[in-house]
């Protein structure tokens, strides 16, 4: 099908429109003409959040190769400019991070799976056969999550009714309780590209696809974990399996499901935006990828060829809606909305708060201790740095008596608005994993250069399929320059200890404390623990501008 033969409307509706006006309700964040005749549904991302939070979206995206200047490697103003969002509209509050501060405190928190659940059933009851469908990092992320194994989230989601799902951080839970929640969902655990490691065939846990009959057609759903497990995440703990994007396997699977009847082919998938955009060139007859990983929240689909590409957010704060036009195996047309949850606008879904209440309960004391206060906006979001992993970073430092500190470039992590208390729970949840050991060792200054340079590469090397990282290791004590143009091995120069302001030796070495290590049997503290015994300390945090990073090439 070629792609002038699609038709499509996409966006916010008239929420972005009502928002200057002040008039936000609930009716008209929902408020959607039912088109053609099946329905999608799209979370993503959700990373163990189940409460309202904060949630600024990056003021850095940088795209390399084909993908520089282009969405959603365009952010703040021009990302405005380029969807016509208003300033000041709950659009630029939702979708950018202009301003930040001052319009939380005017349109409130966002995400609360209650409320999600609230606009999930409003779908089905204009469109009772919608397909619900969890781009995964689900099972991970907040203090809840990491102390009963995740089984807080299933709960809850289970409660939700979603179709299927596919996977990436749950993994780290390891292979054994993976297994185990697994056999818990009374929905289709998806993943084409996750082979027994052994074998080298498909696994017996994950189907590589499901069929579904809605709205008089036959739509298969084929799943698409993170492809690069072993090399971003620890392969030692899930040993019996192996991933990879194969996308020859994506393609055969197409054609089976085609050649058995499905007239619409949809991928639910974690492979991150720019993969899923190469993907869709490289194998035809996809209809729609439903995209995650990389946290995009865009209110328009991109389109490749015929394929649509749809990223939906991430911590609960998106929730998309896809309406499809399918006719004699043919799409024909979509529409699409992005919607925004804000929580003081959405009513919860009782049966649902009530769950998450139960589930919180145990944990309730310890997890809300105060453990001090911010003086800035804590955030995570951006390629180079955040003010979150800045203190993280001068946590690693003091608490382990370091001279350079390195903390991962994951994602994750609400934000917390200046003057908002610290709590146990806040710190979890930009920190909770099952490897959070923090390190203190030495490195030599020439092994320093290499790590940034690799993850420099997993991150700005032109191929899309080569994007195997989150974004830039964070560093603490150390600047350097990046010239994010340049080819592998050549990005980083300057690199300089901050403390002293000399060059770093690639002779000499260096004490280094960081956390995350995919290494087995790394020992130390708990990265939450470091980090909290830091903010005791200081009482009142204050994070200062980072300039640490001279970036180039952009």
């Amino acid at each position: 099908m070629a792609a002038a033969a699609i038709t499509g409307a996409s966006g916010f509706g008239n929420w972005a429109r009502c928002a200057a006006q002040q008039a936000l309700t609930q009716d008209r964040l929902l408020e959607f003409e039912t088109f053609g005749n099946v329905s999608l549904i799209h979370v993503t991302d959700i990373h163990g959040q189940l409460k309202p939070i904060y949630f600024r979206e990056p003021s850095v995206n940088i795209g390399t190769g084909s993908n520089r200047g282009a969405v959603p490697h365009i952010t703040g103003a021009d990302f405005r400019r380029f969807y016509g969002i208003k300033d000041g509209s709950p659009g630029h509050y939702a979708l950018s991070a202009g301003d930040f501060s001052a319009m939380a405190q005017a349109y409130g928190r966002v995400g609360g799976l209650d409320r999600v659940a609230t606009v999930i059933r409003a779908i089905r009851a204009d469109r009772p056969d919608a397909l619900l469908l969890d781009g995964g990092d689900t099972w991970h992320g907040s203090y809840t999550t990491w102390k009963t194994r995740a089984q807080d989230i299933v709960n809850v989601m289970n409660m939700l009714a979603p179709d299927a799902m596919t996977f990436h951080w749950e993994f780290t839970l390891g292979s054994a309780r993976v297994a185990e929640l697994v056999e818990q969902l009374p929905f289709a655990a998806l993943g084409q590209n996750i082979f027994d490691a052994e074998w080298d065939e498909p696994t017996d846990i994950f189907l590589p696809y499901q069929v579904f009959e809605r709205g008089g057609t036959k739509i298969a759903v084929i799943g698409q974990a993170f492809p690069y497990m072993p090399i971003a995440n620890p392969g030692w703990m899930f040993p019996e399996f192996s991933f990879g994007i194969r996308d020859e396997n994506m393609a055969a699977l197409v054609g089976e499901v085609r050649a058995g009847g499905a007239e619409c082919v949809v991928v639910l998938s974690h492979n991150g935006f720019n993969v899923d955009k190469k993907m869709a060139g490289l194998v035809p007859g996809i209809d729609v990828i439903l995209s995650g990983h990389t946290h995009d929240a865009l209110p328009e689909p991109v389109v490749v060829g015929s394929t649509i590409i749809l990223p939906s957010g991430s911590n609960g704060k998106f929730v998309s809606r896809i309406d499809l036009d399918i006719r004699n195996g043919r799409m024909m047309g979509y529409r699409t909305k992005l919607i925004p949850i804000f929580s003081d606008v959405i009513t919860p879904d009782a049966e649902v708060a009530a769950m998450i209440a139960a589930e919180r309960s145990p944990y309730l004391k310890e997890m809300t201790e105060v453990i001090g206060q911010t003086d800035s906006l804590l955030y995570r979001r951006g390629t180079f740095n955040g003010p979150w992993d800045d203190l993280i970073c001068a946590a690693l430092l003091s608490e382990r008596d370091a001279e350079i500190a390195l903390s991962p470039g994951v994602r994750w992590g609400p934000s917390l608005l200046p003057g908002q208390n610290i709590t146990r729970e806040d710190i979890f949840s930009v920190t909770s994993m099952t490897y959070g050991e923090v390190y203190r060792t030495e490195f030599k200054g020439a092994f320093l250069k290499t790590v940034l340079e690799d993850v420099a590469d997993n991150i700005f090397n032109p191929d899309p399929y080569y994007q195997q990282g989150g974004d830039m290791v964070r560093t603490g004590g150390l600047g350097y320059r990046i010239d994010v143009s340049k080819p592998q091995g050549q990005r980083i120069s300057n690199m300089t200890l901050l403390k002293t302001g000399e060059m770093i030796d690639p002779d000499r070495t260096y004490i280094v404390a960081g956390w995350a290590s995919v290494n087995e049997g790394t020992e130390g503290p708990q990265i939450w623990d470091v980090v909290e015994s830091h903010i005791r300390k200081a009482g009142i945090v204050t994070v200062e501008e980072n300039n640490s990073v001279d970036i180039a090439g952009i």
